[in-house]
């Protein structure tokens, strides 16, 4: 398993379709319990390091819901490393699009 997606119902199909294994959150408890079952932190039903996947996909949405424990996560420097892209709806108010973080951090416009 090479990704693995975390999200709504609607991406996660669509994910699907291109072969992407996935799970839908709706909630904090929902995305919690994912998260630690992809990551191995969820103790006898966490997955193991060889079986987890190398990039976790989470919608900027669910990623806001996990905020300590993805920072957390990402301060460790583990797989899966941990991508966030916008829901259905577009990108959350105040969330900076790849392009404007790439102008922020090299200081051209690309």
């Amino acid at each position: 398993m090479e990704y693995f997606v975390i999200g709504e119902r609607e991406l996660i199909l669509g994910f699907k379709l291109v072969g992407v294994d996935g799970t839908v959150a709706l909630n904090r408890d929902e995305a919690l319990e994912a998260f630690n079952r992809v990551t191995g932190q969820g103790g006898a039903m966490g997955l193991p390091s060889p079986e987890r996947p190398k990039v976790l996909i989470l919608t900027e949405e669910v990623s806001s819901m996990l905020e300590e424990e993805v920072l957390a996560w990402q301060k460790k420097a583990d797989y899966p490393l941990i991508v966030e892209i916008p829901g259905l709806g577009g990108h959350l108010k105040g969330k900076k699009s790849l392009t404007e973080a790439i102008r922020e951090a090299v200081g051209i416009s690309v």
